[in-house]
C-alpha cells in the first residue's frame, strides 16, 4: 500500500512537470514573425552605429538611436554585403541566387522593354535579364524563381510588402508584389525611387506633373505634411493588425524608398542638421536617415506594445552602398563612404559593404558583434531556417548559405563571396561598373572587364583598397582568379563584349595567365 502511494505521488509530480513545460514547448515551436527592414542606398557609414573598428566622424554626423537600440538588443554584422545596385540585391534576397546565376545584373527600368545598361565606348553589356524576376515561367527577359515571400506564404505566413518593390519592369509579372508571394502590397510597383517624399506633393501624384515614379496607393496622406517614410510605417502597422488578431505568423518586408534620391527635406529633422553646421544637401540626407530610423523604432515599439517582440525576428540591411561620385547629377555628394573606396555601382567596398543588424530573441545575444561574412543571397536559406521551414521546393538553384549558426562566430576563411557586374551604371566614375570580384577571408580580388586586369587587396590591413598587392602575391592572386573563374563558369555567368577586340571579355584565370 505504501509503495502504491509513493508511485502515485511520483506520477502526479511528473504530470505537474509536464503541464508546466508544455506551454513553454508550445511557445518555442510557434513560428516566429519576421521583419526584413531594407533601406535603399544607405552607406556603411550613414549611421551613428559604427560598423568598423572605431567610431568615425561620419558616424558622429548621423543620429540613428533606433539602430543603436537594435544593435544593443541583437547582433551587429561587420562583414555584410549586398550588390553594387538595387534590383540585383532584391532579386538575390528573394531567390537565394547569386547575380551571376539569376542575371538580373543591373537595375530594372520602370518602363517596359528598356535595357538600363548605359552605352559604353569599350564594352557592350551582355543580354542580361533586364526585365527582372517572375514567378511565371518562360517570360522573356526575366529570371524564373519562387520567392522567399511565396515560400513563407505557402507555409502559413501572412506576407506584407511595404515600400519599394522594383522586382520587375512595367507590364511584367514582377511589377506587382501581389504576383511575387505577398498577400498585401503597400505602395510598391516597378519604380526604383519616388517622385517625391512629400505628402504636400502627393508623393508625386500631381495633375499634369505626375510621372511613372509617383508613389501609388497612399491617397489618404495626400495634401498632408506626412513624410513618405512615416506614411509607409503607419500603413505597415495597420497591415499587421490582421495577422496579429488572428495569431498568424507574419512576414513584413519593410522596403523603404529612403534614402534614395530625390533628397527631399524631412522637416522633422532637417533644421537640426543645418544648425549643426551641415550643408543643406548633407542636412537633407541626414534627415532622410533619421526619418528612416524613426520608422525602425516605431515598428519596434509596436511589437513591444502588442507583446510580439519576443517572437519576432528583425533583420536590418541596405541594398547597396552610398550614392556618391556622381556630382553631375546632384551638385554635391550627399553621402560619403570613407574609409571605404568608391560607392554605389562599384564592387569596391564602398559599393557593396552594408550596415546589417539582426535580432532573434532566444537565439541572438544582446550587444554582440559578428565578423562572419554574409552576402545578400544568404538571407533566403537563413530566414527559412529561422522560420523552421526545413523542406521546400523551388525551381531555382539556391547559392546562399544559411548563416543562422554563425551569429557570434568570426571569420570564415574558406567562404567565397562573389560579385558580378557586367553592366554600366549611369555616367560611371572611376571604379564603377564592368567588374567582377571575390572575397575569401581577408583577401579581395577585383577583376576589371575593361582592362582585363586583376587587383588584390588585404582587407584586414587595407579596408580602403588603396594598395594593389597582386604582383607581390602571385600565388594568392592566381588561386582567387581560379576560384572566381570556376564560380562564374559553373553558373554560366555572362561576360561583356569587347568591341575593339571583337570577342567576349576573358575569364579572370585567362587574364592572370596573360599578365602574370
Amino acid at each position: 500500500m505504501q509503495h502504491s502511494i509513493l508511485f502515485s505521488q511520483k506520477a502526479r509530480h511528473l504530470l505537474v512537470l509536464f503541464i508546466l513545460a508544455f506551454p513553454l514547448l508550445t511557445v518555442a515551436q510557434s513560428p516566429p514573425n519576421i521583419i526584413v527592414f531594407l533601406v535603399d542606398d544607405m552607406g556603411w557609414q550613414d549611421t551613428s552605429v559604427p560598423f568598423w573598428k572605431e567610431t568615425t566622424p561620419l558616424n558622429r554626423r548621423f543620429h540613428t538611436p533606433n539602430m543603436e537600440r537594435l544593435a544593443a538588443e541583437g547582433v551587429k554584422f561587420t562583414n555584410a554585403y549586398a550588390t553594387p545596385v538595387c534590383t540585383p540585391t532584391r532579386v538575390s534576397l528573394m531567390t537565394g541566387m547569386n547575380v551571376s546565376r539569376h542575371r538580373v545584373s543591373n537595375w530594372t527600368s520602370p518602363y517596359p522593354n528598356q535595357d538600363t545598361s548605359a552605352p559604353d565606348s569599350v564594352l557592350n553589356a551582355p543580354a542580361w535579364n533586364y526585365r527582372g524576376m517572375s514567378q511565371q515561367k518562360d517570360v522573356k527577359g526575366m529570371v524564373y524563381a519562387k520567392t522567399l515571400a511565396q515560400v513563407l506564404k505557402d507555409n502559413g505566413y501572412y506576407t506584407i510588402h511595404t515600400g519599394k518593390a522594383h522586382f520587375g519592369a512595367k507590364d511584367t509579372p514582377g511589377e506587382n508584389p501581389l504576383n511575387m508571394g505577398f498577400d498585401v502590397n503597400i505602395a510598391g510597383n516597378m519604380t526604383g525611387h519616388p517622385q517625391s517624399f512629400l505628402g504636400e506633393s502627393n508623393y508625386g501624384n500631381l495633375p499634369g506633373k505626375t510621372t511613372i515614379h509617383a508613389v501609388p496607393g497612399l491617397e489618404k496622406y495626400h495634401g498632408t505634411d506626412t513624410f513618405l517614410s512615416e506614411a509607409l510605417t503607419l500603413e505597415a502597422m495597420d497591415a499587421l493588425v490582421k495577422p496579429t488578431a488572428s495569431q498568424q505568423p507574419f512576414f513584413l518586408y519593410m522596403a523603404h524608398y529612403a534614402v534614395h534620391l530625390p533628397f527631399d527635406k524631412d522637416k522633422r529633422y532637417f533644421q537640426k542638421y543645418v544648425d549643426a553646421g551641415l550643408e543643406e544637401s548633407e542636412a537633407a540626407y541626414a534627415a532622410l536617415i533619421e526619418g528612416m530610423d524613426k520608422s525602425l523604432g516605431d515598428l519596434m515599439d509596436f511589437l513591444k506594445e502588442k507583446k510580439l517582440d519576443e517572437n519576432t525576428i528583425i533583420l536590418f540591411m541596405s541594398d547597396n552602398g552610398g550614392f556618391s561620385f556622381q556630382p553631375q547629377r546632384m551638385g554635391a555628394d550627399y553621402t560619403q563612404n570613407s574609409p571605404l573606396a568608391v560607392g554605389k555601382g562599384s564592387v569596391h567596398e564602398g559599393g557593396i559593404r552594408e550596415p546589417m543588424l539582426l535580432k532573434w530573441p532566444g537565439h541572438t545575444q544582446p550587444g554582440t558583434v559578428s565578423t562572419y561574412p554574409v552576402i545578400i543571397e544568404d538571407f533566403f536559406p537563413t530566414i527559412l531556417h529561422m522560420a523552421n521551414i526545413k523542406r521546400y521546393e523551388v525551381p531555382q538553384v539556391v547559392d546562399g548559405q544559411d548563416f543562422s549558426a554563425q551569429f557570434t562566430k568570426g571569420k570564415a576563411a574558406k567562404k567565397l563571396l562573389v560579385w558580378h557586374y557586367p553592366n554600366k551604371w549611369g555616367k560611371s566614375g572611376p571604379g564603377i561598373s564592368f567588374h567582377s570580384a571575390m572575397r575569401k577571408g581577408q583577401w579581395k580580388l577585383i577583376y576589371s572587364h575593361k582592362t582585363e586586369k586583376l587587383s588584390l587587396y588585404n582587407l584586414d590591413d587595407d579596408i580602403g583598397e588603396q594598395y594593389d598587392i597582386s604582383k607581390a602575391n602571385p600565388k594568392i592572386t592566381r588561386k582567387l582568379a581560379d576560384d572566381l573563374s570556376q564560380y562564374l563558369r559553373q553558373r554560366e555567368a555572362q561576360m561583356p563584349y569587347n568591341k575593339a577586340l571583337n570577342r567576349l571579355v576573358s575569364w579572370p584565370d585567362e587574364a592572370y595567365r596573360a599578365s602574370f
